[in-house]
This record gives structure tokens, C-alpha cells and sequence, in this order.
């Protein structure tokens, strides 16, 4: 199980890519965020609804799954569909930051196109 600490610094190293991709000024009209669900974290990019601004669509990017058992991160990405299949560029890593880097960097243009 992953602690409270453990996942306070996760919030903040996903916080620093979300902040590096959409510049200040733009962020009324697209951001990202993400959400924790056990020991899995979705990064999502949502955008205001076309006709109806007030209400905001989600588009999955990533999703980043930690196995207690082997003390591992594993990457996923979304299919056409939105669900997720495993990423297969990159093994399960110790280090969160590893898979961070590799959606960041998008070697593949499967995470940001």
C-alpha cells in the first residue's frame, strides 16, 4: 500500500508535468488533472463541452497502476475507445517518475497525439 506521504510527492511530480503542458493563459480552455483511485492514478485532459461551456469533457491520457506485491508501477494507455490497454514500451518500474517521463516525452505520440 502505498502511504499518505508517498502519494503527496506523486501529486506533486504529475502536478509539474500538468502545469509544464498547458501554458496559464490557456487553461480556461483545456486542462489536466488526475485521479486517484486505489493504487491507481488516471492523468485526464479536459476541455469545456462545444455546446454547452459550462459543462467540461475528459479524454483519458494515461493511467499509472502500483502493485503492492511487487512494489512496481505499471503504465497503460487508452485505446480509440478510451479503455485502457497496457503500455508495452516500458517494463513496471520502482520509480513512478520513470513512466512520467515516458508519457511526457511520448516517443509513441499515443499519449498526446
Amino acid at each position: 500500500m502505498l502511504s499518505k506521504g508517498n502519494k503527496i510527492l506523486i501529486d506533486a511530480k504529475i502536478q509539474r508535468i500538468c502545469d509544464a503542458r498547458v501554458p496559464e493563459h490557456i487553461r480556461d480552455k483545456v486542462r489536466l488533472l488526475h485521479r486517484w483511485r486505489g493504487n491507481t492514478i488516471t492523468l485526464i485532459e479536459t476541455r469545456p463541452y462545444f455546446q454547452d461551456h459550462s459543462r467540461w469533457t475528459e479524454c483519458p491520457i494515461a493511467k499509472f497502476t502500483y502493485t503492492p506485491a511487487t512494489k512496481k508501477w505499471t503504465l497503460y494507455c487508452p485505446n480509440r475507445n478510451g479503455a485502457f490497454r497496457l503500455y508495452g514500451e516500458i517494463k513496471p518500474v520502482a520509480d513512478i517518475q520513470a513512466l512520467l517521463d515516458e508519457v511526457n516525452r511520448d516517443a509513441t505520440h499515443i499519449f498526446w497525439g
